[in-house]
């Protein structure tokens, strides 16, 4: 059980840490923007889309930025704690299913707005540029060893 909650750590403190690269709130408003212009282009949204869904990505983009700083912020001081005394395994297993659980709710609720402000395909296209851009924020990670696909 100890190696299995260490593991699950490790794995939320290295996927934090890919989002500590943005400090200030300039830096976030960037990375929010380059986003939102990767999802324009390669979901080829429409002039109308575009004023229709730019809000609700920002939303979405918002609170999901605070639920990770939530996150990142517990972790780092129950593992800061860890050092001086043994941690509560148990709350640190139930807040992390309890973050998980959030952004899970938060991404439903984004589904369900833009599921009405574009086309099927339109929107399939959207989320797979969305996973695009998390899967090259995560490659270009100082240390981040690119895979052979041989």
């Amino acid at each position: 059980m100890k190696f299995v909650l260490l593991g699950l750590l490790l794995t939320v403190s290295g996927f934090l840490s890919a989002f500590q690269c943005y400090d200030s709130p300039d830096q976030i408003e960037e990375m929010h923007m380059h986003k939102w212009q990767i999802l324009v282009t390669e979901a080829q949204l429409t002039p109308k889309e575009i004023e229709a869904v730019h809000p609700v990505f920002m939303e979405y983009e918002s609170s999901v930025w605070k639920l990770h700083q939530q996150k990142r912020d517990f972790f780092k001081s129950a593992l800061k704690n860890a050092k001086n005394i043994k941690p509560n395994y148990a709350e640190l297993n139930d807040r992390y299913v309890e973050y998980e659980f959030k952004e899970v709710q938060l991404f439903r609720n984004y589904h369900l707005q833009l599921r009405k402000l574009m086309e099927p395909e339109t929107l399939f296209k959207y989320y797979k540029a969305e996973r695009s851009f998390k899967r090259k924020l995560l490659q270009d990670l100082p240390g981040h060893k690119p895979h052979d696909n041989k």
